[in-house]
């Protein structure tokens, strides 16, 4: 698609965050094909200053993604669908967004997607990795053909007005952290590792002399509590990290392990040795983690993955 200055893009991408990790090389790609271009996101609330950090955008706009009642969400919507785009590219793919598609009707705007009447849709994505189908659908759309992983991460390290506070207790031992994912989103609790094969896993890494830390959100707590009752000398920074401290933390990992969650998919792309452990309900083919140095392991019943598997696939990575 040959685009010249000045022109407008919108790109949506609400989240979650394991899906906008997956996408920084598409929105890489998209900022490098058009470098003059004014180049909006719409984007939830969880995520709008996180994503206002990255270098790839000149707007951040947010969808609260309110119920169908809501018409004045709606309306604001609509107003924002009919600015004057030149190509709207939909990364979310949703049946929210194959609706938001049909307020332009009577619009002429190019729409990258998979709604219905899509003026340019994509192709058949069937058993494509996430991250690939976001940067072949960013290359639909006159962005850079960029090879996997090139994205600049330096953002990361500049000065954050959303930066936490928390430090890490004590002197980082020489090989590093070992940072464990133990939780996963509360609608699917059957991603769930158990816990004792994190406590498990946490006395290995111990011994193998890294500081372990265990992360997540406050919904995390219950399942955190648990890996420490099993091993009560885990750092814990549950619930104290926004974003950016927490991808600090994962950057700066000697290996990390987590089940399939945005954590894990972000720690994967930011170069840390990470594994991510899979129960029958995570088709790999479609949603492995991708990065320099990740794995995963995957068995039909989750809670037969022993804990020596996953240390050594994890110490294989370094």
């Amino acid at each position: 698609m040959v685009m010249s200055k000045k022109q407008r893009i919108l790109v949506i991408k609400h989240g979650a965050l394991g899906d906008i990790v997956q996408g920084l090389d598409a929105f890489a790609s998209l900022r490098a094909g058009h470098p003059n271009a004014h180049i909006s996101i719409l984007t939830g609330p969880a995520f709008a200053k996180f994503v206002g950090l990255m270098p790839w955008f000149d707007e951040v706009l947010v969808d609260p993604r309110s119920s169908a009642i809501n018409l004045t969400a709606w309306l604001k919507i609509r107003s924002i669908l009919h600015r004057d785009w030149d190509a709207i590219v939909d990364f979310q793919c949703s049946g929210r967004t194959a609706r938001y598609h049909k307020f332009l009707s009577q619009k002429a705007v190019r729409w990258f997607g998979t709604a219905s009447g899509a003026s340019d849709p994509y192709p058949d994505f069937d058993g494509v990795n996430n991250h690939r189908r976001m940067l072949v659908a960013a290359q639909m759309a006159g962005g850079a053909d960029i090879t996997a992983d090139e994205a600049d991460m330096n953002w990361l390290q500049q000065p954050s007005k959303i930066d936490g506070s928390l430090q890490i207790d004590g002197s980082l031992q020489r090989d590093g952290l070992g940072v464990l994912i133990p939780g996963c989103s509360a609608a699917k609790p059957e991603k769930k590792w158990p816990p004792e094969r994190y406590a498990e896993l946490a006395d290995m890494m111990r011994n193998a002399g890294h500081q372990v830390v265990i992360i997540g959100t406050n919904t995390d707590r219950v399942t955190a509590d648990d890996v420490l009752r099993g091993a009560p000398f885990c750092t814990d920074m549950v619930g104290k990290t926004d974003l950016v401290t927490l991808a600090r933390t994962l950057q700066s990992a000697a290996m990390v392990v987590g089940n399939d969650t945005g954590p894990t998919f972000m720690a994967a792309r930011l170069g840390a040795p990470t594994v991510m452990v899979m129960g029958p309900q995570t088709n790999p083919e479609m949603s492995a983690p991708t990065g320099r140095r990740c794995d995963w392991v995957r068995a039909d019943a989750i809670d037969t993955i022993n804990a020596d598997t996953v240390m050594a696939a994890v110490t294989a990575l370094r």
